[in-house]
C-alpha cells in the first residue's frame, strides 16, 4: 500500500541552489530525496508546494513524497533529520504526517506568503549576513506603504515579472502588502494565491527606490499600469527572502 507523506521544512538558502534538483550544485529537494533514500532505500520524488531560488530561505516550506510502506510519522521526521545532518545540510523537517493521495503540495495549495527583511544602518551586517538585505541609507516607510497600496489586488504585474517566468499569464491577486518597522529593520509581509517569479523581489526593490527618494509613491501605479519589467526598480537580492508559509 502507498502511502503520502507531507512535511514541512525550514532551510537557510546561502548555500542552495534553490528547491529543484539541479546539475552543478546542492538544492533542497536533492537533499531530502538523499535523506529519504538512506532511512527506507525508496528511490521517489519530493514535491514542493513552491520552487524557491538560489539564496532564498523557508521557515515552512511544505513538500510530500509517496512510500511503499507505512511509517510512524515521528520516527519519519527523526530519521529524515539524522541524516539530514550527516550530510551536513542546511534543511531541517519540522513536522510530518500522513495523507490522503489527493493531497498535493503545490496544487492543493490556496495561498502562499513571504516576508522580506531589509536591515538599514551604515555597519556591515555580522549576525545577518545572508538573511537581510543591507541598505545603508534611510528609507521613508511611509511613502513605502503608500506605494504599495497601489499593489494590492488582481493587476497584470508584467512589470514585476522575471523575463524568464514562465507562468502562463501576468495577471495575479496580490492579496497583502504590509510594511513594518522594527528599530533598523523593514519587514514586508506578502500574501497571494501564487506569485510570478521575482514578483515579490521585484516589488520590494522597487518599493526600496520609493523608501530612498528616487521615485514616488505614485510612481507605483504609473509603474504597474506599463506592465513592462524595465520600468520597474531592481530585483531586491535573493538573501531578504523568505518563504513563510503555505496555506491549505
Amino acid at each position: 500500500m502507498i502511502q503520502r507523506y507531507k512535511i514541512i521544512i525550514e532551510y537557510d538558502g546561502t548555500t542552495l541552489l534553490g528547491w529543484q534538483k539541479q546539475q552543478d550544485g546542492k538544492s533542497v529537494q536533492e537533499f531530502l530525496e538523499k535523506a529519504i533514500y538512506s532511512f527506507c532505500q525508496e528511490d521517489i520524488e519530493v514535491y514542493g508546494a513552491g520552487r524557491t531560488d538560489a539564496g532564498v530561505h523557508a521557515l515552512a516550506q511544505v513538500a510530500h513524497f509517496d512510500l511503499q510502506k507505512e511509517v510512524d510519522v515521528f520516527r519519519l521526521q527523526e530519521a529524515l533529520n539524522a541524516h539530514l545532518r550527516a550530510m551536513e545540510a542546511p534543511v531541517a523537517v519540522l513536522s510530518a504526517q500522513k495523507v490522503g493521495s489527493d493531497f498535493h503540495a503545490r496544487y492543493s495549495a490556496k495561498g502562499r506568503s513571504y516576508l522580506y527583511r531589509i536591515t538599514t544602518r551604515r555597519a556591515p551586517l555580522i549576525i545577518d549576513k545572508n538573511r537581510s538585505w543591507l541598505v545603508v541609507v534611510p528609507l521613508d516607510v511611509k511613502k513605502m506603504r503608500e506605494g504599495a497600496k497601489y499593489l494590492i489586488g488582481y493587476h497584470d504585474f508584467s512589470s514585476f515579472r522575471a523575463v524568464k517566468c514562465q507562468a502562463k499569464t501576468p495577471l495575479k491577486t496580490l492579496d497583502k502588502l504590509e510594511i513594518i518597522e522594527e528599530k533598523e529593520n523593514i519587514i514586508f509581509y506578502v500574501e497571494a494565491r501564487s506569485f510570478l517569479h521575482h514578483q515579490v523581489r521585484n516589488m520590494v526593490g522597487t518599493l526600496k527606490m520609493v523608501g530612498d527618494g528616487h521615485l514616488s509613491p505614485e510612481d507605483i501605479k504609473t509603474i504597474l499600469e506599463a506592465k513592462d519589467r524595465r520600468r520597474a526598480g531592481p530585483t531586491a537580492p535573493a538573501c531578504g527572502l523568505y518563504l513563510k508559509e503555505i496555506m491549505y
